[in-house]
């Protein structure tokens, strides 16, 4: 840090006329961290050695890497993997706020359903629910609508054709995710003061309206932190529908993998484009949270 000078008295007697003010430069000296600056010494040196011997590793095919990671069926899993992302969040955050408001509402009803399956689908692992989807066929072979306890049925449909793959693995993932949103938006909900519900109130709004049109807005700004990290979670959780075959981007890995003998390099392009995923996912989440912070910085 570089000196400044600073005006300062000079010390004389009090009957000197000489005693003026003058400029005395204050030299000033920043604080070494001393600590610091060898951990991250330390922690930088670790890291290029890191990647060097994996660089100069023999074990590692590195053309194999390259030449997957624009492969066909790799990018085909990777938009696999995004849909599977999108449309379970869209099922966790709707069915999440849904269980959320019947949580923190006066019915008793609501209340235990909105529990139990927050106490279901959070206490049985992703990968059994996957699993369980998956093979929804072996208990129900069909899926129809009748009149229960009779053997009337209006119309049935093969469980197969209705619940492929696909489907079975965004049902897994959305209802898994409900869970956690539902959690996730009553702490929202609760962050918001009760001042705000009670003024719309006396405004003569219902409590539907005041939900929707006063208390969930600023509930946003509080769950979007939270709400990114369970998307990002979300998407690498998606990397289990590989059980059941469900042709995202650790399926299509774990196929050329199989063929070719070659399962690190695969396993390092599936790794390559996960982070390049949530570096994007990342970046747009900071965004959002920047736009609903507008007017509550800290």
């Amino acid at each position: 840090m570089s000196s400044a000078p600073t005006r300062r008295r000079a010390h004389a007697s009090p009957g000197d006329a000489s005693s003026v003010d003058a400029f005395v430069p204050i030299h000033s000296v920043p604080v070494r961290h001393w600590g610091q600056m060898a951990t991250a010494a330390i922690i930088v040196v670790l890291g290029a050695a890191f990647v060097y011997s994996l660089a100069e590793n023999p074990n590692i095919a590195w053309d194999v890497v390259f030449e997957n990671l624009t492969a066909t069926d790799v990018l085909e899993g990777l938009v696999v993997t995004f849909q599977l992302t999108l449309v379970g969040m869209a099922i966790g955050l709707v069915l999440g706020v849904l269980l959320a408001i019947a949580r923190l509402s006066n019915n008793r009803v609501l209340q235990s359903i909105s529990a139990t399956y927050v106490w279901f689908f959070r206490g049985v692992p992703l990968l059994v629910q996957i699993l369980i989807w998956g093979n929804f066929a072996l208990l129900f072979p069909r899926l129809g609508l009748g009149i229960p306890f009779t053997d009337i049925m209006f119309f049935s449909v093969d469980t197969n054709v209705v619940l492929t793959t696909f489907v079975a693995a965004c049902v897994a993932l959305g209802l898994h995710e409900a869970a956690y949103m539902a959690e996730v938006v009553r702490g929202g909900i609760l962050g918001v003061d009760t001042g705000q519900a009670e003024a719309g109130v006396a405004l003569g709004m219902t409590s539907a309206q005041c939900m929707r049109r006063i208390v969930l807005p600023q509930t946003m700004r509080i769950i979007l932190p939270p709400t990114g990290n369970q998307l990002i979670t979300l998407l690498k959780s998606s990397s289990l529908v590989s059980v059941i075959a469900g042709q995202d981007l650790m399926t299509a890995v774990t196929s050329i993998g199989a063929t070719n003998y070659r399962v690190i390099e695969l396993l390092l392009v599936a790794t390559f484009w996960y982070l390049v995923i949530v570096s994007i996912l990342s970046v747009g989440q900071r965004m959002l949270e920047k736009r609903a912070s507008r007017g509550h910085h800290r």
